[in-house]
């Protein structure tokens, strides 16, 4: 007897190459969803892997006529279940899409194919003297096509911002099929609407993206790192603001807060002084790097602190080194459940004991570690998945942290996305007028609803 689900398949191999669909079920649930806790996950009916645009183009064809969900995904590194499958959907996999198509030193862009691993795209263009600097902690892995889709950040946020500041143009299969090319090669044009814009950060609701021309950068010189340790986390949130107000702009400035310390510390021994609560690292990548870690030490200093600077680029490895490790250091515990609210930077040591007070109220551990000259820290929440008291106070010290990061003015994600995880919340911070126009949006690019259902905006 044939299945609807045997039929889409089938129809499916009929316009594609047979082996690109797949329908092996332990392939397929290997692939319904991303790293995200606690997000709902369906069950797709085939997992696609195109080669290029015009096969992509032929899946929505196919599946807008059908009326079947579509679930575009890249490499799956996301945090907030936005490549989480759906009942009954299409998982579009942009993975073999993988070419840097054109380096282009003169004018300074690249194009490339979303299945493009960023750091093998950063590696690439700095063999040509160039920067790309998004580079979001996954980027070893994480493909520039989803980096674009959730507007992916990074470290060196605070000085070179986002993954829509370095993007000219796209090429995007909107739902029917048709192919809508944004933007342009040139770095100034303002010749109508910013669609580019619109769909970058849309997390595969409006469009699929094949196509991706980057802005590039010369090279940065090697950077300069220092390391600053404090009594309290009032005094670091302090030096923060004095450093950013102090004229000069760090690539990089990131806070080790008192429960992520306390974790890396257990997992390896940094050599911090005794007495240490928490812990800013600083970079300069520029002409003004003497600038910048001067006003570093020097607003350590005045705010209580004790600051290194790293002999050499090795040596700043290792500072990096300690931050890094969080993770890891985290997952030793239990699960995690990754949040990423943004702040004004005045209201940072808010957010962070207001964190602290959350963790200690609904009894799990909350680590608040992040990029604290953008303001855009990092609440991870641990927690024993087996266990479902403790799955429930996870949850609802998450949803106390988001609200939080309302409260004082910010945002529910600065970097990840809304993807599933946190959909429940974008109305709270759009208010009705700009959800309304979300939907608007989402109803004229995607009339049938196919494209990432239920992911970004609720089902209306």
């Amino acid at each position: 007897m044939t299945t609807s689900l045997d039929r889409t398949a089938a129809d499916l191999r009929a316009v594609l190459p047979p082996a690109s669909v797949i329908t092996d079920p332990d392939v397929l649930a290997a692939h319904s969803n991303d790293h995200a806790s606690l997000c709902a996950t369906g069950i797709p009916v085939a997992l696609v892997r195109p080669r290029s645009t015009d096969e992509v183009a032929a899946v929505l064809r196919y599946a807008d006529s059908h009326r079947v969900p579509v679930v575009p995904q890249g490499a799956r590194s996301g945090l907030s279940g936005g490549a989480n499958a759906v009942d009954g959907s299409i998982l579009l996999s942009l993975e073999r899409m993988n070419e840097i198509l054109e380096i282009d030193a003169e004018n300074q862009i690249a194009r490339v194919e979303p299945g493009v691993i960023n750091a093998d795209f950063s590696r690439a263009v700095a063999g040509r003297g160039l920067f790309y600097p998004p580079d979001p902690s996954s980027w070893e892995m994480s493909t520039i096509g989803g980096n674009v889709a959730t507007n992916a950040g990074g470290l060196c946020c605070v000085k070179y911002g986002v993954t829509a500041d370095w993007i000219r143009g796209l090429e995007v299969v909107l739902a029917d099929g048709q192919v809508l090319r944004t933007g342009r090669d040139t770095a100034k044009g303002v010749a109508g609407y910013d669609l580019t814009r619109l769909f970058v950060g849309s997390e595969g609701t409006l469009g699929v993206v094949t196509g991706i021309t980057t802005a590039l950068r010369p090279a940065a010189q090697a950077p300069r790192t220092a390391i600053a340790f404090f009594g309290d986390i009032d005094t670091a949130c302090a030096t923060v603001t004095d450093v950013m107000t102090s004229g000069v702009r760090p690539s990089l400035l990131e806070l080790i807060d008192p429960v992520g310390l306390a974790e890396v510390r257990k997992h390896r021994d940094f050599g911090f002084p005794p007495g240490t609560d928490t812990v800013l690292l600083v970079q300069a990548d520029g002409s003004d790097d003497d600038g910048v870690i001067d006003a570093f030490t020097t607003a350590a200093a005045r705010n209580g602190g004790e600051s290194m600077v790293a002999d050499g680029v090795q040596e700043g490895r290792l500072f990096l080194a300690a931050r890094r490790s969080i993770g890891l250091a985290l997952e030793k515990l239990g699960s995690l459940l990754n949040d990423d609210v943004c702040v004004p930077r005045t209201r940072l040591r808010e957010l962070v004991r207001g964190v602290g007070e959350i963790g200690t109220r609904y009894g799990v551990t909350i680590a608040c570690t992040g990029h604290a000259g953008d303001g855009n820290m990092h609440p991870t929440i641990v927690f024993d998945a087996a266990d479902a008291d403790q799955t429930r106070r996870a949850q609802e010290a998450f949803e106390a942290v988001m609200a939080l990061g309302l409260r004082l003015g910010g945002t529910i994600t600065g970097e990840h996305g809304v993807g599933v995880l946190k959909a429940g919340w974008l109305e709270r911070e759009l208010g009705p007028v700009g959800l309304g126009v979300h939907r608007t949006l989402k109803s004229a690019l995607d009339p049938n609803r196919i494209l990432n259902p239920g992911k970004v905006l609720r089902e209306f």
